[in-house]
């Protein structure tokens, strides 16, 4: 039995790679900017300046790299951050590198996204506004503390990074929430559409015995009873042989149902001749016409009109005591029809008892089996005037395909 299954989550897998491909273009432009600034620290300044400053750009490389690689293999986990204390350290050492080496300021848009992945909440801001005041320092310094905008700029720049990504991470937590919403909704799905695939099946395997077992088994009881009390008649004999016959028969249908097999000869044999196999199995001496031109059907269809056929005229044979019983199968343009007759007693149709242990399942069943094929099924009758029972199945317009899997499982 198919069953709906939620989407693999895909969401997180590409969330990763996103990210990743962000802190990869972070820390490339880290390292670029550092060896340019490097460069055009040396190149400007002498020896003796040179060699302090160095190592302390040297020693915020480092720490910027082991925070990293840290920072990557813990991610997406909040309880364990071993790399906060490095990224202490790293923040201390970068404030004072470019408080003395200016040059190093470019830089500070690396360090200010690292620390916003190493903190959150209040501590997050207090290490962005540490990178962004350390910059503003070194550079209000290097202007000779005369330029204010060297002042404000790394400032407002810092406040209007911090802004930009406590957006995009929310936008980012409420797309979080939503899919898992959605993966949830998804989930309940799947389960409401096991369990309705349970339901249906259990209905299909119960219209199946019904249409097959039971009334085979029912009238095989009639003959016996029948046979029981004209015994030792002739009569008799030919009721326990009828009996047998349809037990056997009851075996083989039983066999199919259980191997999930068609009827006898619905898939290959004519149709006429199946439902003629299948009502003569209950009233030997009922009639079938064709009217129409013949043409092969859906096999749904075929299935179906061989099931009510089965189940109505076990009906006659149980239920009506008809001297005439037909079964007329009707071709047309866009649609075939099913008429099942009897002149027996007939019933009143609205007084029809609900399906219990005593009976009363096959007109719910019937009607279901039409019904979810996209057909109608009609019971005519009174008592005393026989009954017609008629089925008629679309054949231009298809049933709903979800009612066509359902009956398929």
């Amino acid at each position: 039995m198919p069953t709906a299954h939620p989407r693999p989550d895909t969401s997180n897998g590409t969330s990763n790679r996103i990210d990743g491909r962000i802190d990869v273009v972070v820390h490339v432009g880290f390292a670029v900017l550092m060896v340019a600034s490097a460069v055009r620290y040396v190149m400007r300044h002498s020896p003796a300046d040179n060699l302090w400053t160095v190592a302390l750009a040297v020693a915020v490389c480092a720490l910027y790299a082991v925070t990293a690689v840290l920072a990557h293999r813990q991610q997406g986990q909040r309880k364990q951050r071993p790399w906060i204390p490095w990224m202490v350290a790293l923040v201390a050492a970068w404030a004072a590198l470019v408080v003395v080496a200016p040059s190093f300021a470019w830089c500070s848009f690396a360090i200010f996204f690292l620390t916003r992945t190493a903190f959150r909440g209040w501590a997050g801001y207090v290490a962005g506004g540490a990178t962004a005041a350390a910059t503003a320092v070194g550079l209000f310094r290097m202007s000779g503390w005369t330029d204010i905008a060297m002042l404000l700029g790394p400032l407002a720049a810092g406040a209007l990074l911090t802004l930009i990504y406590d957006k995009i991470e929310r936008d980012a937590a409420l797309q979080r929430t939503l899919f898992d919403d959605v993966t949830q909704a998804q989930q309940q799905l799947a389960a409401k559409q096991r369990e309705a695939g349970i339901a249906t099946e259990r209905e299909r395997v119960s219209r199946e015995i019904h249409d097959t077992v039971t009334q085979g088994l029912a009238s095989s009881l009639l003959l016996l009873e029948a046979a029981q009390r004209s015994w030792p008649a002739e009569t008799a004999q030919d009721d326990v042989r009828k009996a047998t016959d349809l037990l056997r028969r009851n075996l083989a249908d039983t066999r199919s149902l259980v191997h999930e097999l068609s009827a006898p000869g619905l898939e290959s044999g004519p149709l006429p001749e199946a439902l003629e196999h299948a009502a003569r199995q209950y009233v030997e001496t009922v009639s079938i016409r064709v009217t129409g031109d013949v043409r092969t059907l859906p096999s749904e269809v075929r299935h179906a009109l061989l099931r009510v056929t089965q189940s109505a005229v076990a009906n006659i044979k149980l239920h009506s005591q008809a001297d005439h019983a037909s079964v007329t199968l009707g071709y047309l343009p866009d649609a075939v029809t099913l008429d099942v007759f009897d002149d027996g007693r007939g019933f009143d149709p609205a007084a029809v008892h609900p399906p219990s242990a005593e009976g009363g399942y096959g007109l719910r069943a019937m009607r279901q089996r039409v019904e979810q094929l996209g057909g109608e099924l009609s019971v005519e009758s009174s008592p005393g005037e026989g009954t017609i029972i008629a089925a008629q199945f679309p054949l231009t317009h298809p049933a709903d395909p979800a009612n066509l899997l359902k009956e398929s499982l």
